[in-house]
């Protein structure tokens, strides 16, 4: 299991850059600004992560999927854990915006994440298309953050 960097060619991971924001104009807002980050297995993509400097000391966790025969495994708080310790050095907080959804939210919340802000009607708002998790619509972008130090 390796975590690298990538530079280049970020598009080709689409797939599961899609996974966690389903619409890919959303992903083209920050995939050029942020620093991804492939999660690997045997030289397999099973994760990707995309982090942004929003100035300040804060850094932005703006997607993180894990492939979905890979979930529930402990691959998305490796992916996590690793981000905080790469940013600890350059930045205070780790900011992550989120669907309300419950399964979601306390993921965030067992990796050390508490309730910072909601942007009402993100969704509805951004997205072409109506955005379902857990049986649920989703309107508002719930914000979470991490102290890094």
């Amino acid at each position: 299991m390796e975590i690298l960097p990538v530079s280049e060619g970020k598009k080709a991971y689409l797939d599961l850059l899609l996974q966690a924001d389903e619409q890919e104009s959303m992903i083209d807002r920050y995939l050029d600004r942020g620093e991804m980050f492939l999660l690997l297995d045997c030289d397999e993509a099973i994760g990707v992560c995309v982090v942004t400097d929003e100035g300040n000391g804060i850094f932005e966790l703006k997607n993180i999927a894990i492939r979905q025969d890979c979930r529930r495994k402990g691959y998305g708080t490796m992916l996590v854990n690793f981000v905080c310790r790469m940013y600890q050095a350059r930045g205070d907080t780790l900011l992550v915006g989120t669907g309300d959804s419950v399964s979601t939210i306390s993921f965030y919340e067992r990796c050390g994440f508490v309730y910072s802000h909601r942007v009402t009607d993100f969704f509805v708002l951004n997205y072409d298309h109506p955005i379902w998790e857990d049986g649920k619509q989703l309107r508002d972008m719930v914000y979470l953050k991490k102290c890094l130090k």
